[in-house]
């Protein structure tokens, strides 16, 4: 099993995703969806909750892998002293929504090499020891409503309740294997032609890549990056997931560690905004509908995160029989976070809806009452204390960056109405607007350390500050704004890496440390940007671009001490805001979109 982060790339079929190492174990994949139970779990245990391996049978000498040009079809190279295998897994976009293949094809390249495959099915996040049987061409395994079918021609043995095989490939041979997931209570799904599937998934995605017409300097990096928010879609909604698995801890040995497959509002700007600029009104359009369906209802009760189809109900537990990542339990199924009030999704909502009216995107009839609802709520609840936008688990204060989403949605609510002649109490909302916008520079602003602080009150600095002028409350160059930047650059940069505050002693309510948001330094080369010190941002891009792994995935944080990455992987944040810095870093110095 591969112990680093970066060792794991993903497949996937808009339905859920696969990760798998570098040395050829699949260690994660939860079926049929992103928030499923996982069937191999390795990757938060270890070997014995389920893994699928296949690899040559002796020593290699090197290994390379790659992405085949603009798709997610994964191809592993391993070279040894008989010869070269290639290792090629990709999972179809098949219609049906009753399976899920995942076909791995070994290809020898020269020589012949002896290979081997082990196969440990654990259903239920690596619990259940499935009833396996030998059926025509493979096995089947059955546990409660999931059934699993493998199909090829090497055979395969029982021993240990686990399945395996040494069989041998030379060069110019294919030998498929293909896993099948159905419902246990159907009949199962008929076989299908692997090299066939193979050929249609590599056109589907060249199709699909080739919308992004882009030819900067940074296209490949920024193509990677909308291939991953692409492949972190569920694709029967719309809902784009912040990351397919759960419990990768933000530092190793500590229990900040969360379930992120699933989807967070306030992603919901940053995304239609990234999908917008690189030509993907499709998706845009399936995610602002997710969006207006998921939040539908009252306005008191919109949450922070929601299910792939828009479930509310997330709740949160610990896996005991998982150890965890590297050893850094506890494993957590579910987001407790759901529950927080956060007002400053209020803000990211409005904010999305805005971007999508400006980009001519075709809304539902009453999506403009909706909006209205959720700014009537706000008016006698912005004033409120709420968690914040880090879900903070310390309780409740009047964070500075809520204050000013709770201005933006009251801002988008006006232009709303005086840019697309929507209804609504322009002269009450304005008002609001402006009485917001002076108690954050009042009371947000700390005279003595001449900066925007984390909350009222408080000395402590936030990175979400660095929002500020992305948003439109101030402008990059106001001397406040700057000030901030540079504080936040003294106080929270790490190796050129921006935190996201200090966690030690902090609001949060948990202990130990974390690493270094990606996120968040991407913000810092937009300030930069914005400001016209063009060289400097464009530096701290590149340095972010660095810490992509050979495949050009990011995950959430990076360990600056440790010189990895850390958190939930890949990450759809960290993505999006890849794309969204490079589009600004390609305007003319000094502007934002």
């Amino acid at each position: 099993m591969a112990h680093r982060i970066e060792d794991y790339a993903m497949i996937g079929d808009l339905h859920t995703v696969a990760l798998i190492g570098k040395g050829g174990s699949l260690d994660w994949l939860c079926l049929p969806r992103f928030d499923s139970p996982a069937c191999f779990a390795s990757l938060v245990g270890d070997e014995d909750n389920g893994r699928w391996l296949i690899a040559p049978d002796g020593e290699v000498q090197e290994i390379r892998r790659r992405y085949r040009d603009d798709t997610l079809i994964l191809e592993t190279e391993f070279r040894t002293a008989q010869g070269t295998v290639a290792i090629i897994d990709f999972m179809p976009h098949g219609g049906d929504s009753d399976r899920t293949d995942v076909i791995r094809l070994v290809e020898g390249r020269t020589g012949e090499v002896a290979m081997h495959t082990e196969l440990i099915f654990r259903f239920d996040y690596g619990k259940v020891i499935p009833w396996v049987r030998h059926e025509k061409g493979g096995l089947r395994a059955i546990a409660g409503p999931t059934a699993l079918r493998i199909r090829s021609p090497v055979t395969l043995r029982g021993k240990n309740f686990r399945s395996v095989s040494k069989f041998r490939v030379a060069a110019g041979q294919t030998v498929p294997f293909v896993l099948t997931c159905f419902p246990s209570h159907k009949s199962e799904p008929g076989p299908i032609d692997p090299t066939r599937q193979l050929k249609e998934t590599e056109r589907w995605w060249h199709e699909w890549s080739a919308r992004y017409t882009d030819k900067g300097p940074w296209r490949e990096p920024v193509m990677r990056s909308l291939i991953t928010l692409k492949a972190l879609t569920y694709n029967p909604t719309g809902g784009i997931v912040a990351a397919p698995t759960t419990s990768l801890p933000e530092a190793l040995g500590g229990a900040r560690n969360w379930d992120y497959r699933y989807c967070w509002v306030r992603d919901a700007s940053f995304t239609l905004y990234a999908l917008l600029i690189s030509g993907y009104h499709e998706e845009a359009r399936a995610w602002r509908e997710w969006l207006l369906r998921a939040v539908a209802g009252s306005a008191e009760q919109l949450q922070t995160l929601y299910g792939v189809a828009g479930e509310r109900w997330l709740k949160e537990y610990e896996v005991p029989w998982l150890k965890g990542y590297e050893n850094s339990p506890p494993v957590r199924i579910g987001n407790s976070a759901s529950g927080q009030f956060q007002l400053d999704v209020y803000g990211e909502l409005m904010d999305a809806f805005h971007v999508a009216r400006m980009h001519h995107v075709k809304s539902f009839n009453d999506a403009w009452a909706l909006q209205q609802k959720l700014v009537e709520f706000l008016e006698s609840n912005w004033d409120k204390p709420d968690e914040g936008i880090w879900e903070v688990r310390g309780g409740r204060r009047h964070f500075t960056y809520s204050k000013v989403m709770a201005w933006v949605a009251m801002d988008r609510a006006v232009k709303g109405i005086s840019r697309f002649n929507l209804d609504g109490p322009l002269d009450r909302w304005s008002a609001l607007r402006d009485r917001i916008h002076a108690e954050v520079c009042q009371r947000g602003f700390n005279q003595t350390r001449n900066t925007f602080v984390q909350y009222y009150g408080a000395e402590a600095l936030d990175s979400s500050l660095l929002l500020m002028p992305l948003v439109g409350f101030l402008p990059a160059d106001d001397p406040r704004v700057v000030s901030t930047v540079e504080a936040i650059r003294r106080t929270l940069v790490s190796d050129g890496l921006v935190r996201r505050y200090e966690t030690e002693g902090g609001v949060d309510g948990l202990k130990g440390r974390e690493g270094a948001f990606l996120a968040c330094t991407f913000w810092l080369a937009d300030n930069l940007a914005m400001t016209g010190r063009h060289k400097e941002a464009q530096a701290i891009f590149e340095r972010l671009l660095d810490l992509r792994n050979d495949v050009g995935l990011l995950a959430e944080e990076y360990d600056p001490q440790a010189k990895r990455l850390v958190g939930n992987f890949p990450q759809a944040f960290s993505h999006i805001a890849l794309v969204n810095t490079a589009y600004n870093l390609n305007l003319p110095q000094g502007q934002s979109a």
